[in-house]
């Protein structure tokens, strides 16, 4: 079913993981710091990495960083801390998901497979054409690259899809629960106020004023919409 790394320096957490990812069908490799997770994350062909904020050396924040600005793959995030301004600094260096410690394993079996299965389908992606443009946005499916007005916005792992799933179903309104299921891949077990964070990051980089919208619409009380 695919291969996952493991960044996490709790051998009894990272063990635990494992145990229930292979079970389900996975490979996966362990990284207990952060320089070796970064190391076999560039030179190992992973599915979905799975990385603990906590480590050792390159904490999980800047580690993050790193392997975004070189890969698309899902990047779930595995942390003690509750705190919001800790999710958003993940979710702004690039992480896709979180959840939080302690966890129930099925459940982080469940959010894998779903971020796989939903990264596949986007990159795979569902119309014939391989560029969306719409005005100055040009949005290439292959590449994963977004320009606005011929200048390329870098939009990181769930940015992009979001953005593309609204891209791609132009001037209809979604709420936040239907984006987390299609965008994210499961329903609302996880945290949906993820949704707007990740609208906010994607209207700073690619309208050129976020609180006028362009093109991601907010319907108050409904959701959002992208305007074509």
């Amino acid at each position: 079913m695919g291969k996952i790394l493991i960044i996490e320096d709790e051998q009894s957490i990272a063990e635990l993981e494992k145990d229930y990812l292979e079970v389900s069908g996975f490979e996966c490799d362990i990284a207990a710091a952060g320089e070796e997770g970064l190391e076999m994350a560039m030179n190992h062909d992973y599915q979905l990495i799975i990385l603990d904020l906590m480590l050792p050396g390159i904490d999980g924040f800047e580690l993050c960083k790193r392997i975004r600005e070189k890969l698309n793959i899902p990047i779930l995030l595995v942390t003690a801390r509750k705190e919001d301004i800790d999710i958003i600094r993940g979710f702004d260096r690039g992480a896709d998901d979180y959840i939080e410690k302690p966890f129930n394993p099925n459940e982080l079996v469940v959010r894998v497979k779903a971020h796989i299965s939903r990264y596949h389908r986007l990159t795979n992606s569902n119309s014939s054409q391989n560029e969306i443009q719409i005005r100055g946005l040009v949005i290439d499916k292959s590449s994963r690259t977004v320009f606005v007005n011929e200048e390329e916005k870098v939009l990181r792992g769930k940015e992009f899809d979001l953005l593309l799933f609204l891209a791609t179903n132009p001037n209809q309104v979604f709420s936040k629960d239907h984006l987390f299921e299609k965008v994210w891949g499961y329903d609302s077990m996880g945290d949906i106020s993820t949704v707007t964070v990740h609208i906010r990051r994607i209207r700073e980089k690619i309208e050129a004023s976020p609180s006028d919208p362009e093109y991601i619409e907010t319907i108050w009380g409904v959701g959002y919409r992208f305007k074509k």
